[in-house]
């Protein structure tokens, strides 16, 4: 059988597998009678189940509307019962009229009542306009506008709050999803087909001979940024959307991983847990591949090794080992700013109050940044980490592999993401130091920056928007390394340390240079390799992750990975070409 058709069959088995995985949000519907709310549902909000009994089955496509309309209609009688309702409000407006110096403590008591929840609120987010005398109209407003943000604190106390909306949908549809679902079978099935699809299209390499070829990858309009290739992007970006901002709409497709989520964690399953299990066997797959394509080089293959085992160990599994035992879940090769909530202050609550072993991750992680990054780096240079440990170089060179050409060379995206990525470091920093002054001292501001929302808009723009839609949506147009490049807050802190205090580099013999080209073409990281190599010059550039594709692949061993002593280790000028010679600077 042809190349070709191994490939077809291939992609049509996990085509198949796509098709079923995404039918369930819009043919298989949830049963709202049999909606089993998990204790901590059930515990905080225990009045939103009379509102699911009403609803009529309906899939999930349907159902995120329905029971999200469910929701606005438990925080109306939320804010009826423990909050200021329209009419209420009139009321207050009216007793006050035009002598607005009437309102003051004593009157918010008497409107409100004695010692209520309401009452403690007004007080605090409206004490500033009492017993003062304004213009009606200017009161009216004002004050308006704070009876909407005391309604939004009372219902984020009581009922729904907005930050936890999809969540809330996320977990009803799960809990009333079909029985048949989450057996084990279902999930079998369709992870089973994209990962046999997945192999089948991998079979012809097993037949080529050992070394890395270009196999037409200039020619595939899977790989040029053709029509193909756009429309893979738009379906990883809008999946990242719907997992980040809208999980409600899978919630069948969560359900399906629960006896695996019951078995590892002993909880029910959840967004994260389906996106770690997919990105786990989404690397498992096309780490095979890696280790298929480059056989023969024993790097290649361990460090794809390394990656594999970081990535279902420690990214996987271990976090939900450490939920069972309700210990805080922790991923222990995951440093900041890269885990760039390590330091919020729920987080160090959480591990503070886990005891001893608590403690010591909350050591480790501190460790780890200040003393294990820098001191590793300068021995084996950022690839210790971005080529061998990481998940998102994992997934880079796994399932990105194919695109890795990709990387724009061009001297102009080296200085955008110079900028970029050092910007984000800088952000990052600004962040946790922000928030660390805000555990600290209680004050939400400092230098009028509010804590609060700064650590919204990192999470948001560089957490889902950066790190996830474009991060990875952007591999088939950018090349596989787009966050690694441009976004990753670790990456910038170790390019540093390469740059400037390291060992390690890669040596070049640009005698035997024949300016193929090859080395350019497989570097994942924007760097023209080529132009070092043919002028003899060390590789040194904070970006490199020592990844060592563009040595296996020179075909006259011009580039070799070393960690040597500093000295020389730096040769800005190795070649000088004359007019009527060339002179070596050794």
């Amino acid at each position: 059988m042809t190349r070709r058709n191994w490939q077809r069959i291939g992609m049509g088995i996990f085509m198949l597998a796509v098709g079923i995985f995404l039918s369930l949000t819009f043919v298989v519907s949830s049963d709202f009678s049999k909606v089993n709310f998990n204790k901590d549902l059930v515990t905080k909000y225990p009045g939103l189940i009379n509102y699911i009994d009403t609803l009529l089955d309906v899939p999930p496509a349907k159902g995120y509307f329905e029971v999200g309309s469910a929701i606005d209609k438990f925080n109306d009688e939320t804010i009826t019962e423990h909050g200021i309702p329209q009419a209420l409000q009139d009321e207050i407006l009216k007793a006050v009229g035009s002598e607005t110096g009437l309102y003051d403590q004593a009157f918010v008591k008497m409107m409100l009542g004695e010692g209520a929840r309401r009452t403690e609120i007004t007080l605090e987010y409206s004490g500033w306009m009492m017993s003062r005398d304004w213009e009606k109209v200017e009161f009216e407003s004002i004050l308006r506008g704070k009876f909407i943000e005391i309604n939004n604190t009372i219902v984020g106390e009581y009922g729904v709050s907005e930050g936890s909306r999809n969540d809330v949908i996320a977990a009803v549809l799960e809990a009333a999803a079909p029985g048949w679902l989450n057996t084990g079978w279902m999930a079998l099935l369709v992870f089973g087909l994209g990962a046999l699809g997945g192999l089948v299209y991998i079979i012809p390499d097993f037949k080529r001979k050992s070394g890395v070829h270009n196999n037409g990858i200039y020619h595939d309009k899977m790989q040029t940024r053709d029509w193909p290739a756009w429309v893979v992007l738009a379906c990883l970006v809008g999946w990242y959307i719907v997992l980040y901002q809208f999980p409600g709409f899978i919630s069948n497709q969560i359900a399906l991983l629960d006896p695996l989520a019951r078995l590892m964690s002993g909880g029910a399953s959840g967004r994260w847990f389906l996106y770690g299990f997919l990105y786990t066997l989404a690397m498992g797959v096309l780490g095979i591949r890696m280790l298929v394509k480059y056989r023969g080089n024993a790097y290649q293959q361990v460090r794809t090794g390394s990656v594999l085992f970081f990535q279902v160990v420690f990214a996987f599994t271990l976090p939900q080992v450490m939920t069972r035992l309700q210990m805080p879940a922790y991923d222990l090769k995951s440093a900041w700013p890269l885990e760039y909530t390590f330091f919020f202050d729920y987080r160090i609550n959480e591990m503070m109050q886990a005891g001893t072993l608590g403690v010591f991750m909350l050591g480790w992680g501190i460790v780890l940044f200040a003393v294990g990054v820098p001191l590793f780096t300068y021995f084996f240079g950022k690839r210790w980490y971005c080529s061998w440990v990481c998940g998102c170089g994992g997934l880079a060179e796994t399932v990105g592999d194919p695109y890795r050409h990709l990387s724009d060379k061009r001297l102009g995206a080296w200085k955008i993401e110079r900028w970029l990525v050092h910007g984000v470091l800088v952000f990052a920093v600004v962040m946790t130091v922000l928030v660390a002054y805000t555990s600290f001292t209680s004050e939400p501001t400092l230098m009028g920056i509010n804590s609060y929302s700064i650590r919204s808009t990192y999470g948001f723009f560089i957490g889902f928007v950066f790190a996830g839609a474009v991060g990875t949506g952007f591999y088939p147009i950018m090349g596989n390394r787009v966050w690694c490049r441009f976004g990753c807050p670790l990456a910038a802190y170790l390019g540093l340390v390469q740059r400037f205090k390291s060992r390690f580099r890669i040596t070049t013999n640009g005698g035997q240079c024949i300016s193929c080209g090859n080395c350019s073409t497989h570097c994942e990281m924007g760097i023209d390799v080529r132009w070092y190599a043919q002028r003899g010059q060390n590789i040194v550039r904070s970006s490199c992750v020592g990844c060592g594709v563009c040595s296996s692949v020179c075909p006259r061993g011009v580039l070799k990975l070393e960690n040597k002593d500093e000295s020389g280790r730096i040769n800005d000028n190795p070649i000088l070409i004359g007019r009527d010679t060339v002179t070596l600077n050794m």
